[in-house]
């Protein structure tokens, strides 16, 4: 395998760009100028970075160009098969989460609650209900977080499972458990919007089919409380969504939640449902996460499977789980990635493996210049927590140099926006970020395009190269090199918001998961003082693994979660306990 040359200095795509903050009026005017004036769309598509690739493009000679990032792991490699039974045994026997964490509710606090009788899904169902629904136009508060809920839909698959746990024959630790979905995945019963105005499928909200990863989940007896609000067509990383309104951040209401799984990332962090499904073509799962206070798991591309739904980001977008504590994230996992025999990747991974018998994820590679362009708080808080592991539970530093980043933002950025155009056709309905963002996009070259993928294929080889050295090794970096996104201005909650460097740099990290196609988990370590409004702001690590690592990735977590909790993990102020609300509204009648 080749090693691809070392990059000698690292850079941002914006750094020393003059890329504006659109805005207001300013920012409809800018969006009828990118739209109609190509030459205004070419000067930001060059302002942008997306032309950095040629200044490497010799290096690029010998490369092909890859157009889909999935790797398949060697079975024979791959580890003792664990059946899905086994896991929950195992998973069952898991300590609980410790200190202010345990106030989360858990998927097995509320499985021992519907075993004891303590309550039942149907009361739950009703007390979350209660919590998101609104009558009011403008959506605030916790009901801002969903898109959609159906509330027939809700309560039926509630009674059902109430049902079950009174003639005993509950189908497993997941019955009657509340969980959301993204408004990016198909769920019968739901017209998915992508964020956008309208309904993206073309049926009545009857007749579509239910996507694989969803349908494993009610299979197993969840009850899907309603589809969450994301960043339209998930073209941004704050959230911010004037069609549907814009969850604020439970730990810091003038914060952004981060996005664009948003909505999944508030409902988990406020205590809504232990978990959610979140997408990611390039952090939408991470960044939430972390400037949510939550764990996020991005995994290896095609290892959860989502069909029937379209990703409009095929080679860049994957579904996976973001839940408040990671036993309920390894338990979601599992769940979402059984193989689907319809998906030709997905069903070709390997079984689910023992934790004994995946490579031991004993080193942790760390690229110090790229790690160090981070605020120092976050710095500080993600040295901490390596610290930890080194000092703590016996893993070892390996100092590592991943070549081309800058360049490979850049491509990266290029691939995702231009599947996205593709997908999109018509944008006069879009927001007019988006309108910017798709037009500078379309004024790409097929060679800036085919350039980018040969580097993905550099970019992987490399990596391969990596973990050929050092097996079992995860890559550390930030998952955001700053606390979280301050909101600027109040009125970009109404008319959205154009910010180009900090997409950019809030994406420094996260990205290279998405292009190369890897397993990457956000954790929460720490915590930094605001900038404004009230309430500490969540820091997140975020681990890479190699392909097909996301049981190392996990254990690795349950490591750190044990260290955020027995020293400063907080709950946000807006928290809830569904099933203390279900008790008490059960009580009351």
């Amino acid at each position: 395998m080749a090693t691809p040359a070392k990059t000698k200095a690292l850079s941002n795509p914006s750094d020393n760009k003059v890329i504006p903050i659109m805005r207001g009026q300013f920012l409809r005017v800018a969006a009828t100028a990118v739209v109609n004036l190509p030459f205004v769309a070419q000067y930001f598509y060059k302002q942008a970075g997306f032309t950095n690739v040629h200044r490497i493009g010799s290096t690029l000679e010998h490369y092909e160009a890859r157009y889909n990032p999935a790797v398949i792991p060697d079975r024979k490699l791959a580890g003792t098969e664990e059946s899905e039974a086994d896991f929950i045994q195992r998973w069952s026997s898991k300590e609980g989460p410790v200190g202010d964490a345990a106030r989360y509710v858990t998927v097995k606090d509320y499985h021992d609650a519907y075993i004891s009788g303590t309550t039942t899904p149907t009361d739950v169902a009703q007390a979350l209900i209660a919590l998101i629904s609104t009558t009011d136009v403008k959506k605030s508060g916790h009901a801002v977080a969903f898109t959609q809920v159906n509330k027939d839909h809700v309560l039926a698959a509630a009674e059902a499972s109430t049902l079950r746990y009174k003639s005993g024959k509950a189908f497993g630790p997941l019955d009657g458990v509340p969980i959301a979905i993204k408004d990016q995945v198909e769920v019968q019963g739901y017209k998915m919007t992508v964020g956008t105005k309208k309904n993206w499928i073309a049926n009545d909200g009857t007749a579509g089919a239910t996507a694989w990863c969803v349908q494993q989940c009610i299979d197993a007896g969840a009850v899907i409380i309603g589809l969450t609000n994301m960043h339209e067509l998930g073209m941004d990383t704050t959230n911010n969504n004037p069609n549907h309104g814009t969850p604020l951040n439970p730990h810091n209401s003038k914060y952004y939640t981060g996005g664009s799984s948003g909505g999944s990332g508030y409902a988990v962090s406020s205590g809504l449902v232990p978990f959610a499904l979140g997408a990611d073509g390039g952090g939408s799962i991470r960044l939430p996460s972390s400037f949510c206070g939550i764990y996020g798991l991005k995994p290896s591309h095609d290892r959860i499977s989502g069909l029937p739904t379209r990703n409009i980001c095929a080679s860049t977008g994957v579904y996976g789980p973001m839940a408040s504590n990671v036993s309920d994230l390894h338990l979601a996992y599992r769940i979402l990635g059984r193989p689907d025999p319809k998906d030709g990747n997905s069903s070709l991974f390997p079984p689910f493996a023992t934790p004994t018998s995946a490579a031991s994820p004993k080193t942790i590679g760390i690229y110090r210049a790229w790690f160090e362009r981070a605020d120092e708080d976050v710095k500080k808080a993600c040295q901490a927590a390596i610290d930890h592991l080194v000092g703590e539970h016996g893993y070892t530093v390996k100092e590592i140099e991943i070549p081309h980043l800058a360049e490979g933002q850049s491509c990266h950025a290029l691939t995702i926006l231009s599947e996205a155009a593709t997908a999109v056709l018509d944008i006069k309905d879009l927001t007019a970020p988006n309108q910017i963002l798709l037009s500078i996009c379309r004024q790409g070259s097929s060679l800036d395009l085919m350039l980018g993928q040969k580097l993905r294929t550099l970019l992987m080889e490399h990596l391969s190269h990596l973990w050929a050295e050092n097996p079992g090794m995860l890559i550390a970096t930030p998952t955001c090199p700053t606390a979280g996104w301050p909101i600027k201005d109040p009125g970009d909650l109404v008319s959205g918001c154009s910010d180009p460097t900090m997409s950019l740099r809030s994406m420094e990290y996260v990205w290279l998961a998405n292009f190369t196609g890897v397993p990457a988990l956000s954790s929460p370590v720490g915590y930094a003082p605001p900038l404004q409004g009230e309430g500490h702001v969540p820091i997140g690590l975020l681990l890479h693994g190699a392909w097909g690592a996301e049981e190392s990735l996990i254990e690795s977590a349950y490591l750190l979660e044990k260290y955020l909790d027995s020293t400063t993990r907080k709950l946000p102020g807006v928290f809830v306990d569904p099933l203390k609300a279900a008790v008490a509204g059960t009580a009351k009648a």
